[in-house]
């Protein structure tokens, strides 16, 4: 089938499955691999990222790709909304319905303690000591994240400089890029990012690579494009399905690691202690 050929395909079904299914029998090969396995897998896909879908397949990242594009959707996140919609998973994934306040209580608080305890259970603590350590010696500790994982990044920010290092966090994606290039040789650059597959912060990673930088990712994903770029990973566990980004358990997984982290440093950093003590007395007045 020719390019020219697939041109001539009629409108195309607005759903990602009725999408699929129109172009299956128009596409090559890999493009047809990837349909195949997406229909056959249609929930699990739901929770991949683009790497682990295409390591499932056995194709390259470009080739999913190029089919979503394909399919009129401008990547895998936004196929992967679509999805979801046709699965009908939208009210069991974002909004609970039916319950009562304390049982919505509950669920939030069973799903944030859950995220906090598997990742104390999946954390490495070899990678914790490694990365402390090149933060305790750090000139400078760039922080990026984008959208919930700005917080976790300001927060870190705020408890570095507690410590009286030297720590920035840029929510502005063009300030974190500028920032990152011009980190001194054996600075850190922490990247967070619960998918592994935010582009401006994998981006960032690999312009702190060019720089003789020590870069970290913190991610839920082992297998995202961001493991690929950076020195060393933490990885989180909190599940979460393509529109329920922002969870708040997404977000205390990535504070439990940054919380120990942080716990370590107390024993890199002689100064520490006074530091803690002068940032304390700093802010007194600043409370009735």
């Amino acid at each position: 089938m020719t390019k020219d050929a697939l041109k001539t395909i009629p409108s195309l079904p607005n759903g990602a499955l009725g999408r699929l299914r129109a172009q299956q029998d128009f596409l090559s090969p890999s493009l047809k691999r990837v349909t195949d396995y997406i229909l056959l897998n249609a929930e699990s896909v739901l929770y991949q990222t683009i790497t682990e879908l295409a390591d499932s397949v056995g194709v390259g990242e470009a080739t999913v790709t190029r089919l979503c594009r394909k399919l009129g959707f401008p990547g895998f996140h936004a196929f992967k909304i679509s999805l979801t919609s046709d699965l009908a998973n939208v009210t069991s994934d974002t909004i609970p319905s039916g319950n009562s306040i304390a049982d919505l209580a509950a669920q939030a608080a069973w799903q944030t303690t859950f995220a906090i305890e598997e990742t104390r259970r999946i954390i490495d603590p070899d990678v914790v000591e490694r990365v402390a350590k090149a933060i305790a010696a750090a000139p400078r500790i760039e922080l990026t994240g984008q959208g919930n994982s700005s917080f976790a990044a300001q927060f870190f920010a705020h408890k570095l400089m507690r410590l009286g290092l030297v720590a920035v966090a840029h929510p502005d994606p063009h300030l974190a890029a500028v920032s990152a290039a011009t980190l001194p040789r054996n600075g850190v650059l922490i990247a967070i990012t619960r998918s592994g597959s935010t582009v401006d912060t994998v981006q960032n990673i690999k312009i702190a690579n060019q720089h003789d930088v020590f870069t970290v990712a913190i991610t839920n994903r082992a297998s995202s494009p961001i493991t690929h770029f950076a020195r060393e990973v933490l990885f989180t566990a909190s599940p979460e399905g393509p529109l329920a980004g922002g969870a708040i358990s997404s977000l205390t997984s990535q504070v439990l690691v940054l919380e120990i982290l942080y716990l370590a440093l107390l024993g890199l950093v002689d100064s520490a202690p006074d530091f803690i003590r002068k940032t304390a007395e700093s802010v007194v007045e600043k409370k009735f």
